[in-house]
């Protein structure tokens, strides 16, 4: 896992937890939001920091 793909974890689940903790008000839907982004940028991290091996050699 990428050092991008760490943070954007972290950020996730610190922004998760702020959603659970703040009131249903205008914060507590902004903070969903946040949630909702970084999880999408943590994947998109994950794809491109995923290496794809090839072998040339043919057996």
């Amino acid at each position: 896992m990428s050092n991008a793909a760490k943070s954007l974890l972290c950020l996730t689940l610190l922004s998760g937890i702020s959603v659970l903790l703040l009131p249903d008000d205008p914060i507590g839907n902004a903070a969903l939001i946040i949630c909702g982004s970084m999880f999408g940028l943590f994947l998109l991290a994950l794809l491109v920091g995923r290496k794809i091996k090839f072998d040339p050699v043919l057996r």
